[in-house]
């Protein structure tokens, strides 16, 4: 039994999600947005953000998306709160299956799930999250300015994270937990020129510490011996990957080895199949701002619209 019938159905509520609900919105499509299992998406456990155009002052990540929620409603968006189990894309008119038990039918669909990033499952990573402890150096990079931070990871976004924060900080440290680094080799060679940069082979963050102020220091415990230390840090950035918020579109949509969802045209947000669009970080791997995910949210609601007008 189908519980409603819908134009566009926009499936994610963070900086992709709803803006793609306020553009479809203003196009009179009446969009319905399927909140989620992280209503807001990341921004919602983002405190400081003073990236975002538009914003003189430092504002916070929640804040931000309230306001974005409330502008969206405002102009015409539905929101539920509700989690998608499956989908059937086979049919000209898509179907949907709620966690609520409720299945709806829509002509298009915008896929803005997101992606989380991995954590190391420390219980003072997470009571330090936002307090010293981030997994985004673009984001987060500008508060450490001229101090002491710790990148964990030995990737090619470890790497890039901790250039890129070579640049502001006095001083990085990067620790991997084995002897040699995965990331490319032009990156390597761009960290082992860094003055300031240093790595710390063969060793884990075993615990993260600091007070009501912040992060100050973290324990290292080594993977070859039973050797512990701590060192001084002001913060730590985790960079030890993401994983696509997908997998309710397994085998259905084309998606690449990390589980990423693929677009099929450069400068568009059209999937391999016909009236489905995805937008933000679950598509995007390289940027994942809140920015570039608030574009190309535009772009897939203009996308569903000329869509809609052509069927």
């Amino acid at each position: 039994m189908i519980d409603s019938k819908e134009k566009v159905i926009i499936i994610g509520s963070g900086a992709a999600g709803l803006t793609a609900a306020i553009y479809a919105a203003r196009a009179n499509l009446k969009p319905l947005v399927i909140e989620g299992i992280q209503p807001g998406g990341q921004l919602t456990i983002t405190t400081d953000v003073e990236n975002y155009p538009g914003y003189a002052d430092v504002v916070q990540g929640p804040w931000m998306m309230e306001q974005m929620r409330l502008q969206a409603e405002k102009v015409g968006a539905r929101i539920i709160s509700d989690i998608v189990t499956s989908v059937d894309f086979k049919k000209n008119n898509k179907i949907i299956n709620l966690d609520s038990g409720k299945t709806l039918e829509t002509q298009t669909v915008i896929i803005t799930t997101g992606a989380q990033a991995k954590w190391l499952g420390l219980k003072s990573e997470n009571d330090f999250n936002g307090k010293g402890v981030s997994a985004c150096a673009t984001c987060d990079g500008f508060f450490y300015k001229n101090k002491e931070v710790a990148v964990v990871g030995g990737g090619n976004t470890a790497v890039e994270e901790a250039l890129y924060l070579s640049n502001i900080c006095s001083k990085v440290t990067l620790i991997h937990r084995r002897n040699e680094l995965r990331s490319e080799k032009i990156l390597q060679k761009r960290l082992f020129d860094k003055d300031n940069i240093k790595i710390i082979w063969n060793n884990v963050v075993s615990e993260i510490k600091g007070n009501e102020n912040g992060v100050n220091a973290i324990e290292l415990s080594s993977t070859v011996s039973k050797r512990t230390e701590i060192i001084n840090v002001d913060g730590v950035f985790v960079a030890i990957g993401h994983s696509p918020s997908t997998e309710a579109f397994a085998n259905v949509l084309d998606m690449d080895d990390e589980g990423y969802i693929i677009a099929q045209k450069p400068g568009t947000c059209l999937t391999n199949i016909d009236g489905v669009f995805a937008a933000g970080d679950c598509v995007d791997k390289v940027y994942r701002q809140a920015v570039t995910a608030a574009g190309m949210g535009c772009m897939a609601a203009l996308d569903a619209e000329k869509w809609i007008q052509n069927q």
